[in-house]
């Protein structure tokens, strides 16, 4: 089946008799119908619907009855245990994914320096000659196979080795067969879309329409070359219904196990990208109506991710589409577990890799619910920020800071971007230790700065200390702190006191000082205590009350500030 999801309909002739499939469709009314028909006819003792769905990860499906009509099955008596056997026994079985996923593992290197996919190799009855011709290449696969398969199962392993010589020998043969048949007609006598119409109702249809295709890629060399071939393809299959189907799948499947491939994304999507630019690619490639809208509301998340173009785009539009399910889930999967690697994604630039975070984050965010789920995309992000509160990374997210200040405030962006609770307190213990240490305060206590412009630093630390979302301890303890420091920068410069004795209008002085009491221009503590008292101080002078009733256009702007500093209701 082309879809995710599709309805199986199996039969009992008889009441003793075992399940047969009488049909397989995408649509769950025919499937209902063709099973009642049945019984409705007389022309089987029981029947029985199941909903098939496929697990993007897996790729195996998951089977759910949702209608039993008939006789009840016939209970069995238990046999004997059979005696464990290899994990395929016959040709076609080798065309599952897993069993891909394996013949992809154990003969990697020869299927690189063919700059073919297993998809093809069981496609292509000449790769399948030169396979078998090259006899070392295939026993040494067949080994790799038969050694753990042997161990795990407590089988012979000189007759598990001979089993799979013996598969691969008739998989070979049945390829051969099927190719000298001229079973897989070339394009260049017709369309694809003619094919794909000729195929459909087939028994054979998808080894025939991977054939096909598998052959289209014969002479392309490349993957920008081999992806632009299958998605010409693509584009000239058939409109819709199950003859677009038959192609899209069997295109899909190759590109899959081609973008798998690390050095082939990295052909497709630029050798010059460094690992997270790569992956920031790749969400983009996957999901690029969502990351179009990100970059409309955000320009500068258009700068760190990088533009995808030509087949890589082409791909991009067919999955916004809605084709290729399986391959988006797959490249939004990779994504993830690159993210919970250990792999660096800026090696040599701590800052740039917080950046490039921030938008895979928005990126993959956007598109949960398509791709993947929310939670899978919030644990690898957890998962990710362990590797961000490492000795070693915070030691050089920080090294090119030139004051403790800026150290603090490239400390709070840290907080900021780190997800899960435990993550949080990590990384909150960084900061707390750099803004409890005396050099923090010996600092800011002798930088030649002015101390109006010491305070305000202060404040926006604090500030962005309370948008980083520590948790409330945390930020109690962390908030605090940082108001003990202002507090002493304030005394040691009598800012407050200077202001009060400033020739100033009372309207000017109290605007300054409700300021401070406020959080705006120093940081919640001892200064904007004593900045508040001075103000209530100054609001209780009769000469305040003279000033601010002979210009009364000056109290508007002061009352959003009372309110804040809690002297108006």
């Amino acid at each position: 089946m082309a879809g995710p999801v599709h309805y199986e309909v199996f039969v009992r002739k008889t009441a003793p008799s075992a399940w047969s499939l009488l049909i397989a469709t995408e649509d769950r009314k025919q499937a209902l119908e063709a099973a009642e028909e049945q019984m409705k006819a007389r022309q089987a003792a029981a029947v029985r619907v199941t909903k098939e769905t496929l697990d993007p990860d897996t790729l195996e499906f998951s089977s759910v009855t949702i209608l039993n009509l008939g006789a009840p099955e016939p209970k069995r008596r238990a046999g004997p245990e059979s005696a464990p056997s290899p994990a395929c026994s016959q040709p076609v079985e080798l065309y599952s994914p897993h069993a891909r996923v394996t013949i992809g593992r154990v003969l990697e290197e020869w299927l690189k320096r063919q700059d073919v996919t297993a998809f093809e190799l069981l496609h292509r009855p000449d790769l399948a000659e030169q396979l078998d011709a090259s006899g070392v290449e295939l026993q040494h696969a067949v080994q790799k196979v038969s050694v753990p398969e042997s161990q795990a199962l407590g089988l012979d392993l000189h007759a598990t080795v001979r089993h799979y010589l013996r598969l691969s020998e008739a998989t070979v043969a049945r390829l051969v067969k099927a190719g000298r048949e001229g079973r897989f007609p070339s394009l260049a006598d017709a369309p694809i879309a003619d094919v794909a119409a000729r195929l459909t109702g087939a028994a054979d249809r998808a080894f025939v329409m991977g054939g096909v295709v598998a052959r289209a890629l014969k002479d392309r060399r490349g993957a920008r070359a081999r992806l632009d071939a299958l998605m010409d393809l693509v584009d000239a299959a058939p409109a819709e219904g199950p003859p677009r189907a038959l192609v899209v799948v069997a295109v899909e499947q190759i590109a899959a196990e081609m973008l798998a491939v690390r050095r082939n994304l990295t052909e497709l999507l630029g050798p010059a990208l460094d690992q997270g630019a790569t992956l920031a690619a790749v969400v983009r490639m996957a999901a690029p109506g969502e990351v179009d809208q990100l970059i409309r509301a955000d320009p500068r998340t258009g700068l760190l991710t990088p533009p995808v173009e030509g087949a890589a785009a082409r791909l991009g539009r067919h999955l916004a589409a809605g084709e290729f399910p399986l391959l988006g889930s797959s490249l939004a999967r990779m994504v993830v577990r690159e993210l919970t690697s250990s792999r660096r994604l800026r090696p040599n630039d701590a800052v740039g890799e917080i950046e490039i975070l921030r938008v895979l984050a928005m990126a993959l965010t956007a598109a949960a619910g398509r791709l993947l789920s929310l939670e899978e995309v919030q644990d690898a992000f957890v998962q990710r920020s362990k590797s961000l509160i490492t000795a070693d990374f915070v030691a050089a997210y920080v090294k090119d800071c030139p004051t403790v200040l800026a150290e603090a405030e490239q400390l709070t962006r840290l907080c900021e971007n780190v997800t899960g609770a435990a993550n949080k307190r990590a990384a909150a213990r960084w900061l707390s230790a750099c803004i409890g240490a005396l050099r923090f305060e010996t600092e800011m206590r002798q930088s030649v700065a002015a101390a109006p412009q010491k305070l305000t630093a202060l404040a926006r630390l604090q500030r962005s200390v309370r948008a980083a979302a520590l948790a409330e301890r945390d930020t109690a303890e962390i908030l605090g702190v940082i108001g003990a420091v202002g507090g002493t920068v304030e005394a040691e410069a009598g800012l407050v006191a200077q202001i009060a004795r400033a020739s100033a209008g009372a309207p000017q002085k109290l605007t300054a000082l409700l300021k401070l009491a406020t959080g705006q221009t120093a940081p919640s503590g001892p200064a904007a205590d004593r900045a508040r008292t001075e103000a209530i101080r100054l609001l209780r002078a009769p000469q305040t009350r003279a000033a601010l009733a002979a210009a009364p256009e000056e109290i508007a702007p002061l009352k959003g500030l009372m309110q804040a500093a809690g002297l108006a209701a």
